[in-house]
């Protein structure tokens, strides 16, 4: 059984970089953990927290909640991004 920790970071309501986590992840487990063969993922990772982060200050702000957009609500502000 999952830590709620762990659960609430395998949520996609709160954490907005679920894949991103996955896919570095997998990359470090097929290349023997060797960082640097890993790196395209690990900017992916960092790009989408930093992103989100922003986000999230930003409807903080502002007065918004909650302060991380839901999982539907994330998807539709970057359709609008193009």
């Amino acid at each position: 059984r999952m830590s709620r920790h762990a659960q609430k970071l395998r949520d996609h309501d709160i954490n907005p970089c679920v894949a991103e986590t996955d896919a570095t992840t997998k990359c470090m487990d097929d290349n023997d953990y060797k960082k640097d063969m890993c790196t395209a993922y690990f900017l992916k990772y960092k790009n989408c927290r930093k992103f989100w982060h922003s986000i999230m200050m930003q409807r903080r702000r502002n007065g918004v909640k909650p302060e991380m957009p839901s999982a539907d609500e994330r998807k539709k502000i970057l359709e609008s991004m193009g």
